[in-house]
């Protein structure tokens, strides 16, 4: 995933925000799946899948987030004559 996605460099405040955008999709899409299986799926099981769309969202939340802040710059090296 870290190689089809190192060539974007996200700076600033920006991964933050689509960290958060995904994480408020997710929890959408949760909350959705939730409703539609109250009749037909017990508590416990309605409650696993919720879990594992959740769980889903922290893992894209935390990797956007550590793309976002990048790799520290390289020292430059000093000229030499």
């Amino acid at each position: 995933m870290t190689f089809l996605l190192s060539f974007i460099q996200l700076r600033g405040g920006l991964p933050i925000v689509l960290a958060a955008a995904f994480f408020l999709l997710f929890l959408g899409i949760a909350y959705i799946v939730f409703r539609l299986l109250r009749r037909t799926v017990k508590m416990v099981f309605r409650i696993a899948v919720v879990a594992i769309i959740l769980a889903v969202a922290v893992a894209g939340c935390v990797s956007l987030w550590a793309l976002g802040k990048g790799s520290p710059k390289p020292p430059r090296q000093s000229r030499t004559r």
